[in-house]
């Protein structure tokens, strides 16, 4: 038979454990924690503080939902890339002190200490921060190289399967130029999806937002990542600012200084910002093409279907991969339950 002192204790022990998760079900969380990642806390500061960066003028009339909403999708960002860094420590892919070194040292080049200061005072970033982020950039980078891009192979039945499945797009009646893009517009619009989630919300926030892209296309970062993580134009964003090819009587459709850069852009070349009606671009002249018909053998024609295909296939595989990598974590959006009524009552 059971001790009764054993059955007051063990009843004791019940009320207390209890008691207990009662209590920590109703201990909120932090004032400080905006999200936590597998228990790793996104703190508000930090939110913050990158929401100054990428909204340092908020236009007169913005509603605190608004500036809710902004804060919630910069949030997501913050999320997934923690997750991925999460996943590159895991792996050991964490950027080292010599590649952050390199990488800095690569980018101060073309300034002067003066030039130099003022490009971290308008990103609102001391040098400590700049190589932080830089840090985080290049180890999200090692991972997808080593998970994602080292994965694709297209095999030659692939371009001649596409090129057999799309001959006529290689038939030009006209000279024909196959331009990229990056795209700046100073209106606020919720509808932007790169990658990086950032959107210009004004026309200072724009010109400034151009040139510093421009500055990293000069620099050497690749144009095709700038575009995915920064251009606005939601059909060219997703496939690193490709527009295709764009026949020369088109060219009559656009404005004077789009149609003067596309005609006298050489093969590699980048364009200066170039204001447009609705914002600012950047164009890139990947090739110019005469018309006629072109054969498989060309090679320019392979080298288009291979970076056609493998820029497909590279987003596809970018997407799914940051979408399973997400259903794996651990992820609470403390600011989400906060702003959702009824989710906030743990």
């Amino acid at each position: 038979m059971l001790d009764p002192r054993f059955r007051s204790f063990t009843a004791l022990a019940l009320a207390l454990a209890s008691f207990l998760a009662v209590s920590a079900c109703k201990k909120s969380v932090p004032a400080n924690v905006a999200a936590t990642v597998n228990g790793r806390a996104l703190t508000n500061a930090d939110l913050d503080k990158q929401f100054k960066r990428q909204f340092p003028n908020q236009p007169d009339g913005v509603s605190q939902d608004q500036v809710q909403f902004q804060k919630l999708e910069l949030l997501r960002a913050m999320i997934d890339e923690e997750i991925l860094l999460q996943r590159a420590e895991k792996l050991s892919l964490i950027a080292t002190e010599a590649e952050v070194d390199s990488k800095f040292n690569e980018i101060r080049a073309p300034y002067t200490q003066e030039e130099f200061q003022r490009q971290l005072d308008a990103r609102q970033m001391t040098v400590e921060e700049l190589k932080a982020q830089l840090r985080r950039d290049l180890s999200v980078e090692k991972l997808m190289n080593k998970e994602i891009i080292s994965q694709i192979n297209i095999s030659d039945k692939d371009v001649t399967d596409f090129y057999n499945g799309n001959k006529a797009a290689f038939n030009y009646p006209e000279n024909n130029y196959h331009v990229a893009q990056i795209v700046v517009t100073p209106q606020p619009d919720p509808n932007v999806r790169n990658l990086k989630r950032d959107k210009a919300q004004n026309e200072d926030q724009a010109r400034k937002k151009i040139q510093a892209i421009e500055a990293r296309i000069r620099q050497g970062e690749d144009f095709s990542a700038v575009a995915q993580n920064f251009s606005e134009d939601p059909s060219s964003a997703p496939n690193g600012g490709d527009m295709g090819y764009v026949p020369e009587s088109a060219l009559e459709k656009a404005d004077p200084e789009t149609r003067k850069a596309i005609l006298t852009l050489l093969p590699g070349q980048v364009s200066a910002p170039i204001r447009t009606p609705v914002g600012y671009r950047l164009l890139k002249m990947v090739s110019r093409e005469p018309a006629g018909q072109r054969d498989l053998n060309d090679p320019r024609v392979q080298q288009n279907i291979r970076e056609t295909l493998r820029n497909r296939k590279e987003q596809l595989l970018r997407n799914a991969y940051v979408d399973a990598c997400r259903n794996e974590s651990q992820v609470i959006n403390q600011l989400a339950k906060t702003i959702a009524p009824g989710f906030d009552k743990s």
